[in-house]
């Protein structure tokens, strides 16, 4: 299906693209920063679920809506605030929505009942998704030639965010309590508010014409029928991070249990192995800047397949499912990075929406891969887990193979591309 910029789209742009102001790499690794804090505040709550529940007297079944409503807020955060990246200036808005997210944070840590904990969670879920509008704003102010390695820099921030957040929440919470985590996260969010209001540079570009709010949300749909890639790049994404999850629900199951006995703290230590192989981030972002996107896209895949066997080995040691982590989480990055980079190079005018879109489809992915993962421990402990985990990382290379493979000419992967004839 050809997809050219649409005429008729009130959000294209109504002049040629002013010139944007190049990202530099420091501002680049801030967004990194700011968006892995952004992120992790959707996961503090995990490894703190028994302390919030004996502080606000909550049964067990009932606290775990915390991390429900959380994951919730988050998918709608996706689809009713991302896209309006496309419409307002995007450094207005993630300032706004930092803003916000200490006033939701700092109400967490003062609750005083559970009912207006769970509320404030809610709009926790609800505002992280500036993580998004941050890397479609760093992508959109980064020169062509180094988008890859840029959104490489942000992506692996909120990577090392998502897996570090139980390791510091844990932490904390055991030196002064739960509520001090979220206080901590306040105070670094408004300071990183503050520091990107002034060192962020404004994207510039003509002001789009006027769109009814509706609009513009229900234009993330009609994305899917209107750009292949995007509808490839989302069901890429929703098998990745099923697997992904499948590694990541039940293994507490096995670790905590004889012979391993290990603490919860030395569980959520587990998720260091997997920040290391957030390195592949940014390799993948370089690869994919030199015309490399579809051997990255083979490497990353092949790499998750082949995290599964090491994964079936913890039985024998606990290494085995460190290594395993590593390479499963460098798989993962490197397709996350390249889908995302494939994305930018179509409809610049909507790289908000195709955004949310494309995450929308992430989030999908990881909630059917705690479902399944944890069936499939019920009924067939480990082995069932890792069976499941590498059918469905064999999946996803077969999707790949039979979506992603197009003539090397003209593929667009090697630069701007703008917008077309991109690999789908």
């Amino acid at each position: 299906m050809p997809s050219p910029v649409v005429p008729s789209d009130p959000l294209a742009p109504t002049a040629a693209t002013a010139t944007v102001r190049r990202l530099s790499p420091a501002v680049a690794w801030l967004f990194s920063v700011a968006s892995g804090l952004a992120v992790a505040n959707v996961y503090y709550a995990q490894p703190l679920l028994d302390l919030i529940a004996d502080d606000l007297g909550i049964g067990r079944a009932t606290v775990g809506l915390v991390g429900t409503l959380t994951q919730v807020g988050y998918g709608v955060g996706l689809v009713l605030l991302v896209p309006l990246g496309d419409h307002l200036d995007r450094r207005m808005l993630i300032t706004a929505q930092l803003g916000l997210s200490v006033a939701a944070l700092a109400a967490v840590a003062v609750a005083p009942s559970a009912l207006l904990m769970l509320l404030a969670m809610a709009a926790v879920g609800v505002l992280a998704v500036v993580a998004q509008v941050m890397v479609a704003h760093a992508a959109s102010l980064a020169e062509p030639a180094d988008r890859g390695r840029v959104v490489g820099t942000v992506t692996s921030g909120i990577v090392i965010g998502i897996l570090l957040a139980r390791t510091v929440a844990g932490t904390i919470g055991d030196l002064a309590g739960w509520r001090a985590v979220y206080v901590v996260s306040a105070v670094a969010t408004g300071a990183l508010a503050v520091l990107l209001a002034a060192v962020v540079p404004a994207e510039a570009r003509r002001r789009p014409q006027r769109l009814r709010y509706p609009r513009l949300v229900g234009s993330v749909f009609t994305l899917f029928a209107e750009e292949p890639v995007l509808r490839i790049r989302a069901g890429l994404a929703l098998l990745v991070f099923t697997a992904v999850t499948v590694l990541l629900t039940p293994m507490v199951l096995p670790l905590a249990a004889p012979p391993f006995n290990l603490s919860h703290t030395e569980i959520g230590l587990f998720g260091l192995a997997g920040a290391a192989g957030a390195l592949g981030a940014g390799h993948a972002g370089r690869q994919a800047d030199r015309g490399r996107a579809r051997r990255t896209l083979a490497v990353g895949l092949t790499a998750m397949l082949v995290s599964w066997p090491l994964a079936a080995l913890l039985p024998h040691s606990v290494w085995w499912l460190v290594l395993a982590m590593v390479v499963i989480d460098y798989g993962l990055q490197s397709v996350h990075v390249v889908n995302q980079h494939l994305l930018y190079l179509v409809r610049p005018e909507a790289r908000s929406r195709l955004t949310a879109g494309y995450m929308l489809f992430y989030s999908v992915g990881s909630a059917l891969g705690a479902i399944l993962s944890t069936l499939a421990y019920e009924h067939g402990g480990w082995t069932a887990v890792c069976a499941l985990g590498g059918g469905v990382s064999l999946l996803a290379l077969a999707f790949w193979w039979a979506t992603d493979r197009r003539p090397a000419e003209g593929d667009g992967t090697g630069g701007d591309g703008a917008g077309r004839g991109v690999s789908r």
